[in-house]
């Protein structure tokens, strides 16, 4: 049994240092080809971050195991709001001044909402993973066409900021965004075959595995980069990383997984998993947007209850998979 453990402790490792190469290598080759700074923050850093969870979930649904995709899609989601913008919250408040995030959190609320209703029949078939992959289609290209006629906006500066401190040529920036993704592949093969060989020799669903040891492994390239983009004081780079990590996540992660193999969806995934990542992003969206005058900003006491809230789930998982067989 050591083995699949030490598995996915490779995997996971060569997972982060490979996803932070290639959002590094994508992002630099993206500005130095021209890309301007919005974009490249929302859809190469935003989305890049979630190429870890796309990898995992596409070889764990292409090998029989979609379950263990759509925990790692729903979990990671969790992960990314209640550890990584709770934990980054308490250390520093998030003020929000970005107007392209201001719009993509209700679009996220929306996708939150619409990933219910495709799983109220029970299966998340090739039928709604089409779906949900044009709607992430839609919202790139929408996100292109709004990057090319909005003015100056936080998130741009933020993101060119980043991108200062880590120059490199184009060169450097194709060589490590190839190196990055063939490293991607290898450890999320790594970290699959792991997760499924601890799932069975538990007793446990690969769902529940996904849930939390691959969600929160698959999170950890966006709790570094966010790390790194506090330090900077760069906090809409922080919150849009969420954001964009969380909107591929929910239509391109989970949407990939179930054209490749259907997804059967059992009714404690809607009342207990969606129901915490719904609650999570509605309290994000809350906090972000703002009310009644009140500015857009995580203060550390909502980043608190965000990170006691993500605990609290994390031990509820632990007590189930300690139940063993029959227990998630």
């Amino acid at each position: 049994m050591w083995l699949p453990f030490l598995a996915v402790a490779v995997g996971l490792v060569l997972l982060v240092w490979s996803a932070e190469r290639f959002v590094d290598g994508a992002a630099a080759t993206s500005r130095l080809l021209g890309v301007s700074p919005l974009l490249v923050g929302m859809l190469v850093i935003g989305f890049g971050t979630s190429a870890p969870e796309l990898m995992v979930s596409a070889l764990a649904a292409g090998q029989g195991n979609p379950g263990l995709a759509l925990g790692n899609g729903y979990g990671s989601n969790i992960a990314n709001i209640g550890l990584i913008l709770g934990l980054m919250a308490l250390l520093s408040p998030l003020a929000v001044h970005s107007g392209v995030i201001r719009r993509e959190l209700p679009l996220l609320a929306g996708v939150t909402l619409l990933s219910a209703l495709l799983m109220w029949g029970g299966m998340i078939g090739r039928l709604e993973g089409s779906l949900l992959l044009l709607l992430l289609a839609g919202i790139i290209a929408l996100s292109i066409h709004q990057a090319r006629r909005s003015g100056p906006d936080a998130l741009a500066d933020e993101t060119e900021e980043s991108l200062d401190a880590k120059p490199m040529s184009l060169r450097a920036g194709i060589v490590w965004t190839l190196v990055g993704l063939a490293l991607l592949v290898l450890s999320s093969r790594i970290l699959v075959w792991g997760a499924v060989a601890i799932a069975q020799g538990l007793g446990v669903s690969d769902l529940i595995i996904g849930l939390t040891v691959v969600a929160i492994g698959t999170s950890l390239p966006e709790l570094a980069s966010s790390f790194s983009a506090l330090r900077r004081n760069e906090h809409d780079l922080v919150v849009g990383n969420v954001v964009g990590s969380n909107l591929f996540n929910t239509l391109g992660v989970v949407g990939l997984a179930a054209v490749i193999q259907p997804i059967q969806v059992g009714s404690e995934v809607l009342l207990r998993d969606w129901s915490v990542m719904a609650v999570m992003t509605a309290l994000m969206v809350v906090f972000a947007l703002g009310w009644r005058g009140r500015p857009g900003r995580i203060n550390r006491w909502e980043g608190g209850a965000l990170l006691l809230g993500f605990v609290s789930y994390l031990l509820y998982m632990v007590w189930l998979v300690l139940q063993g067989p029959g227990g998630g």
